[in-house]
């Protein structure tokens, strides 16, 4: 995070004396990045949260990749993947490789009776559909519609969706990281401040709002993930018991929707849409916007080759111009190798058009991905073959279904 919020009572030097009304001193933790070199912050707990009463054998928790050896494009259809288990145990992985992992999770069920530590990855959730709060022990961040919120890694928490999911369940994107999530550098100063051209501001950001400390006896659990397993600690007390905390590191909730698009006379490359990075990868977030505004502009991206990444795109809302036969939901997926572009008709269609109402999350990585039997299971199996003319019907955006051999 760029900028210092505190919370709560934190005493006037770190590493200090502070007390309790009882006169017992508060537990000070620092939770920090890259070795005390990196972004921390400091916690007050009431309790030593290290007091640890029963670990249970650890649970598998690995992903499973699909044998896929051949090179193509790949149309997912996310939509079709099913419901069920809570914000954790119904993350159905798509796709991924050593550096992120993407995931969709539609809970039916709350997290009621444990906390969550992703001690492996920071986590940059999308929230496609759905709202509700994120409980940390360094306060509270509200979510909705088009929000992304990031929960860096060792942080533990619970997500609390509104009204009945059973009946109505959240859609989220969750991309997890294993290195730190940060906003471009591009965008930032040498101290940190987002830039006057960065297409969001300090202001964009929400931290926690609204910090409790529970004083509570448990046990309590909490489950891990590191080392692609599930690690079940029972904790003494109650893991939000924090009276008051300080520093740069600490989860948040920033929206698409507030994400200000930057525009130019000719078509604009993907990096201009370019929301946050981590180590080989970026997060892109495209949003409605005012097409090009030279007299010749071509609004449709040029066909390219992807050389050193693949690309994928979730698509949220709207109609993505240069696309047929995709819905909200969907995944697509260009891999480096070989061209991708607009279908046949979009190039001509976009000319004269004023603007985009679309909105979709691109993930470029640097390293290739691979499919797991999740997405393999709801793919659409012709999308390789939807550039050819012949299958689009007089440029009227539908996608005819008959499918040619496989060579």
């Amino acid at each position: 995070m760029p900028y210092y919020v505190r919370m709560g009572d934190v005493p006037k030097k770190r590493h200090t004396q502070f007390r309790r009304p009882d006169g017992e001193l508060y537990t000070e933790e620092v939770i920090g990045a890259e070795g005390f070199s990196g972004i921390q912050s400091i916690a007050y707990h009431i309790h030593q949260p290290t007091i640890v009463d029963r670990i249970e054998e650890p649970v598998e928790y690995d992903i499973e990749f699909a044998d896929e050896d051949f090179l193509q494009h790949r149309h997912i259809k996310g939509f079709d993947v099913e419901a069920g288990g809570d914000w954790l145990t119904g993350r159905t992985y798509m796709m991924g490789n050593s550096d992120v992992n993407l995931a969709l999770v539609r809970p039916t069920e709350q997290m009621d009776d444990y906390f969550f530590r992703n001690a492996s990855c920071d986590e940059l959730v999308y929230v496609h559909e759905g709202e509700g709060r994120l409980e940390s022990p360094l306060g509270t961040v509200e979510f909705t519609d088009g929000d992304y919120v990031h929960v860096p890694r060792t942080i533990a928490h619970r997500w609390v969706f509104d009204g009945d999911i059973e009946e109505n369940p959240p859609r989220l994107l969750v991309i997890e990281s294993n290195s730190e999530v940060r906003f471009p550098k591009k965008y930032r100063n040498k101290r940190g401040q987002l830039l006057e051209h960065s297409p969001f501001c300090e202001r964009d950001i929400r931290p926690p709002a609204e910090l409790t400390a529970y004083d509570e006896e448990g046990p309590f659990e909490i489950r891990i993930k590191k080392h692609g397993k599930l690690h079940r600690y029972f904790v003494r007390y109650h893991p939000f018991d924090v009276v008051g905390w300080d520093g740069c590191m600490y989860p948040y909730a920033t929206s698409i929707h507030d994400f200000e698009p930057i525009t130019g006379r000719i078509h604009q490359p993907p990096p201009v849409h370019q929301h946050f990075e981590a180590h080989n990868f970026v997060v892109c977030s495209f949003v409605p916007r005012l097409f090009d505004y030279h007299p010749k502009s071509i609004p449709a991206p040029y066909n390219h080759s992807n050389i050193d990444s693949d690309e994928v795109l979730f698509y949220a809302e709207g109609d993505f111009m240069s696309r047929r036969g995709i819905s909200r939901g969907s995944f697509s997926l260009h891999p480096g190798g070989i061209p991708h572009g607009p279908h046949p008709g979009s190039t001509e269609a976009s000319i004269g058009k004023e603007g985009t109402e679309e909105l979709a999350v691109m993930v470029d990585t640097f390293r290739p991905l691979k499919l797991t039997k999740a997405a393999l299971d709801v793919e659409d199996a012709d999308y390789a073959y939807s550039w050819q003319p012949e299958r689009h019907a007089g440029g009227d955006g539908q996608v005819q279904t008959e499918q040619p051999a496989k060579p």
